[in-house]
């Protein structure tokens, strides 16, 4: 691991000095700190809180300016300590025309998008190339992805690791990140599980399956419940206590991504109590008791779905 985050500071360092430079005042031979590197420039901007070295940057202008619409200057001036993952301003311009302005006067949804780049805590590289998911203050979790030598941020490229300041950690990132729909918003849009989506709601669990989770869900299509004989679905709208257990066997506490399912069978235990049959060959296709996933993890910001073929009905 050491290595592997040596290797990235180096490809970084680049990055880092075109964002944060060293001034004169610090150049290698007279700032004490032991040589010219990042950790030289970042020393430098270490006196300052987070607020204050993005404005000192030059390079963070849009995002300050949505800090400050947002309300959230006071938060990220206190003691924290917090890791910002901070896009730069050409990050900001990649966005849809119109779309700064509008989350400008929007102060409620810019802020759950920024704080969406903030989590709590002080994580180095090092540290963040070891998770997988980091739970921001937000609330829903960023994905880390390391391909070679480059990691990204729920797909956005980190510019530059390890800007300490006095109240937490910046990394920059080249693009805005953007908080999931959760479950149940994700399925709406998808427009292919209108009859899952009744029988959510006739059951009760739309709140559940909205709530913070996180939850994977197998999802039947509705081509799935078609093939259910004639009259199956009509008559579980009106036992709400019997779809609700034939749903919940179709959920499981915790995020389980495809990637995380070793080849071969093995359980999950569900939200209705019973356990699945999970079986993952190793060209990677899965199914679950039997049901074939035609499309696997579809992220949601409360977890993941798995699309199935087939409508699962606990023994």
């Amino acid at each position: 691991m050491a290595l592997k985050t040596s290797v990235l500071t180096l490809a970084l360092l680049g990055a880092l000095l075109f964002i944060f430079p060293v001034s004169p005042a610090n150049a290698c031979g007279t700032c004490g700190c032991g040589g010219c590197s990042a950790t030289a420039d970042t020393k430098a901007t270490a006196g300052k809180d987070i607020v204050d070295t993005a404005v000192a940057a030059g390079k963070f202008n849009t995002l300050v300016a949505a800090v400050k619409a947002a309300g959230l200057v006071d938060t990220l001036k206190s003691d924290g300590p917090f890791t910002v993952f901070a896009p730069v301003d050409s990050a900001f311009e990649k966005l849809p025309a119109g779309t700064v302005e509008a989350l400008l006067k929007d102060k409620s949804k810019l802020a759950s998008i920024l704080t969406y780049h903030v989590v709590p805590g002080r994580l180095t590289a090092e540290q963040v190339l070891g998770m997988e998911w980091i739970e921001t203050v937000q609330g829903q979790s960023l994905r880390v992805q390391t391909s070679g030598d480059e990691v990204t941020i729920d797909g956005a490229r980190i510019l530059a690791t390890d800007v300490s300041t006095s109240n937490g950690i910046i990394h920059v990132i080249d693009t805005v990140v953007l908080p999931r729909k959760d479950i149940v918003d994700t399925a709406v849009e998808a427009k292919s599980f209108g009859t899952l989506l009744a029988a959510a709601k006739a059951a009760g669990l739309v709140e559940t399956l909205k709530s913070k989770g996180p939850f994977t869900v197998f999802a039947p299509s509705d081509a799935a419940f078609a093939k259910l004989p004639a009259g199956t679905v009509e008559a579980l709208l009106k036992d709400p206590a019997k779809l609700k257990a034939i749903l919940l066997y179709h959920v499981v506490p915790g995020r389980v991504l495809s990637t995380d399912l070793p080849v071969g069978s093995t359980s999950a235990a569900t939200a209705e109590g019973r356990s699945l049959s999970v079986v993952r060959t190793d060209t990677g296709s899965v199914t679950v008791n039997g049901a074939r996933v035609e499309t696997a993890d579809v992220l949601a910001g409360n977890g993941v779905i798995h699309v199935i073929d087939t409508v699962i009905l606990p023994r």
